[in-house]
């Protein structure tokens, strides 16, 4: 078993080496429970009065915060076992575990020699390992929104008009579960600072493309092309994917989102992604239609074929 440098957890990603398949679907296994975990605490929340939007202070609640409370009600019981319960997915972690001082205002500048940076951008700051893994810290903005992704209304001209907007945290452990869904780059959640916030993720190490390469034709498989008349998204390469049965807007995978990975394959590091919004899908019957055949048949026409005895 191999420890993470950092952390002490178990970890399979070492630097630019790709894990087996197998450890690959554990990956999978471990962001579906922690994203039905965040479900089940956000709705035993909900059922004691408390909002959770933004999410920021339920992520960050730890357990032991309403234990006095968990015998006052079954309600309330609820609420401490599912909050341990995501504790135990989603572990507080400190930024002093991965040498930054204490009260550290810029990751960048104030790294330590066990960290080199080598990008930062709107949602992360990214450094490489002496290892060569790759650690990625995301930064919450002062609402208490973190990462990005879809909002989605309707206009006279099109079903889905997508803008990208801020997101949450289950929007950031969704993508994570989407990046290794779509066969992208191993990417473990290592954990969330109690104290900033910062969601902190490990990444396997892959090869840069060229700036401004064109990704077009290299989506990865699973991805399906939308037609244009349905989807209006201002974001590199909209693409249509269904996790579980269910439609979702993926986009982003541009230059600086897909890596070759060492077994030369291409796979993404990171993306956009939303939910289509079921209620919007449903005031366009021919959007209906068209999902209903694509979840089964990725080549399907925008248009049902027609017999030529039903003309």
């Amino acid at each position: 078993m191999h420890l993470d440098h950092f952390t002490g957890k178990p970890t399979c990603i070492h630097g630019g080496r790709l894990p087996p398949a197998e450890k690959r679907r554990a990956l999978q296994h471990d962001h579906r429970l922690r994203l039905e975990a965040l479900a089940r605490l956000s709705a035993a929340a909900a059922r004691v009065g408390i909002g959770t939007d933004p999410d920021d202070d339920l992520v960050l609640w730890e357990s032991d915060e309403i234990a006095l409370l968990a015998e006052a009600d079954p309600l309330w019981h609820e609420l401490y076992e599912s909050a341990r319960a995501f504790r135990e997915l989603l572990p507080l972690i400190s930024l002093e575990d991965f040498g930054f001082p204490a009260g550290v205002e810029d990751l960048l500048a104030e790294c330590g020699s066990r960290l080199r940076p080598i990008s930062s951008g709107v949602e992360a700051t990214a450094f490489e390992a002496k290892d060569h893994s790759i650690y990625k810290f995301f930064m919450p903005r002062s609402n208490g929104r973190i990462g990005g992704t879809f909002a989605f209304r309707r206009t006279e001209d099109f079903a889905l008009v997508a803008d990208a907007s801020d997101g949450s945290y289950r929007a950031m452990l969704e993508k994570f579960n989407l990046i290794v869904h779509l066969d992208g780059m191993p990417t473990e959640v290592l954990g969330v600072t109690k104290n900033e916030g910062v969601l902190v993720t490990k990444q396997t190490l892959g090869k840069l493309l060229a700036e401004g390469a064109d990704t077009s034709q290299v989506q990865p498989a699973a991805l399906i092309a939308i037609p244009s008349r349905f989807l209006r998204a201002y974001r590199d390469h909209p693409r249509l994917y269904f996790l579980d049965g269910k439609p979702w807007l993926v986009a982003d995978l541009h230059s600086k989102n897909l890596v070759r990975a060492a077994d030369g394959v291409l796979r993404a590091i990171d993306l956009l992604a939303a939910p289509l919004p079921a209620d919007l899908v449903a005031k366009e019957p021919l959007l209906v239609d068209w999902l209903a055949r694509a979840l089964h048949d990725p080549t399907a026409a925008l248009l049902r074929p027609v017999h030529d005895d039903e003309l």
